[in-house]
């Protein structure tokens, strides 16, 4: 495989939109599988190794003179390059997320206004402080106030609700803590619980939130199937645009990713549609997404797909969206905005923002944020014979001090080691 070969894997999450390669798997016609991923820069040499069968094999599927017939040869193709099973007419292979069921309809499940008020405490405090600090007081809230109530006799699936909106809030700050499996496991643990609870719109939110943790950690199929299985979950109703429009982009994030461009897009079209639609006020229990939340995924999109200019514009639109008491969102929208420019080699603009970025609250309690401070002075240091770049890793420097004492008590050993 040369160094600018991408991995099967990847080239196939991004087709899995592809009207060819559906009618190829549906058809079990490999041979134009094998064609389609070649054509997208998969050597045959790579494909033959990945399905363990010769090249002279491959060329034979792919010229038309043979086709695949073996039950066990299905089964490696869909292993080796992460095809669902079911489009290939196979069970769900081992390595599959597992989707969740239809959740019962027993009505609709709105915790109460205390577990409102708790929660509304928990996402206003997050907002602005970050997770760091607040993981163990949602935790030990599930602990004490509302697992007892779980295996009360008497209780409602309004309990279920807020358990599940509450495991998937400490999954969020779990993430946001730097710790990604610890917020695979409580994502995991919210599914079953939106599920008892009936709540169909909730058990889509929470895949959404596991297919942003799949891309995070570098699994775009599991992106693309988590989105889709929200999807599949928020269409079934009740309907709620935000919620629509939060899955469209995760999928679109899992596509440009995947380097799709105009799958991709299309979700981004679709994701704004449904964003226009949507009311002032739905669901305020699920997770938010609104103009501005947007605006910053789409700037990442549009970043993936190299449209820099376009991306810019949304990540500047997403920072004037953005109010000054969401700090965490603030500063990853000005993260992502000093990226773009130094991308385009703008130094003084990315300098400028820089800034703005350093400005953010020192006490904000986000290792998320810690790390892409530290991603971006690494980017930035090799500039630093323009005088203004050294001024400001300079004060990068002296910033990072000060976060690192402020937030000595959250902040994971692999963050404290890492050398500036």
């Amino acid at each position: 495989m040369t160094g600018a070969e991408r991995e099967p894997q990847e080239v196939v999450a991004g087709l899995l939109a592809d009207q060819r390669l559906l009618v190829a798997c549906a058809e079990r016609d490999m041979g134009t599988l094998f064609r389609l991923l070649n054509h997208r820069g998969i050597s045959t040499r790579r494909i033959a190794a990945v399905v363990d069968i010769t090249q002279g094999r491959l060329y034979d599927y792919m010229n038309g003179k043979s086709r695949v017939e073996k039950l066990a040869i299905f089964e490696q193709i869909a292993d080796a390059f992460h095809i669902p099973g079911h489009l290939l007419g196979l069970a769900n292979r081992p390595w599959e997320p597992a989707a969740p069921p239809p959740p019962p309809a027993v009505g609709d499940p709105l915790p109460d206004g205390d577990d409102l008020a708790a929660m509304d405490a928990f996402r206003t405090a997050d907002r602005q402080a970050g997770g760091g600090r607040l993981y163990n007081a949602v935790v030990r809230h599930l602990r004490d106030n509302i697992g007892p109530r779980l295996v009360d006799a008497d209780g409602t699936p309004h309990v279920f609700a807020i358990s599940a909106v509450l495991t998937e809030m400490a999954g969020w700050m779990a993430h946001d803590s730097g710790q990604d499996g610890l917020a695979g496991r409580h994502f995991t643990r919210a599914l079953p619980l939106a599920r008892a609870s009936g709540d169909t719109p909730l058990a889509a939110s929470i895949a959404a939130s596991t297919s942003h943790l799949a891309l995070q950690t570098g699994d775009p199929a599991a992106a693309v199937h988590w989105a889709r299985t929200g999807l599949d979950l928020a269409l079934a109703g009740p309907v709620v645009p935000t919620l629509i429009a939060r899955l469209h982009t995760m999928s679109a994030r899992a596509l440009a990713a995947a380097n799709q461009p105009d799958p991709a897009l299309r979700a981004l079209g679709r994701a704004e549609e449904a964003l226009e639609g949507a009311a002032d006020a739905e669901r305020p229990w699920l997770s938010p997404f609104d103009a501005a939340a947007l605006a910053l995924e789409s700037a990442l999109v549009l970043r993936d797909l190299q449209r820099h200019d376009q991306a810019r514009a949304r990540a500047e639109h997403a920072i004037r969206l953005r109010e000054s008491s969401r700090a965490r969102s603030l500063a990853l929208s000005r993260i992502t905005l000093v990226r773009l420019h130094l991308s385009c080699d703008e130094l003084d603009a990315a300098v400028t923002v820089g800034h703005d970025v350093l400005a953010a609250d020192p006490n904000l309690g986000s290792i998320r944020v810690l790390r892409q401070l530290d991603d971006l002075r690494a980017l930035l240091a090799p500039h630093r014979s323009h005088p203004p770049v050294r001024a400001l890793l300079t004060r990068f420097d002296e910033t990072r001090r000060a976060r690192m004492l402020l937030l000595a008590d959250i902040v994971p050993p692999s963050s404290k080691g890492v050398t500036l």
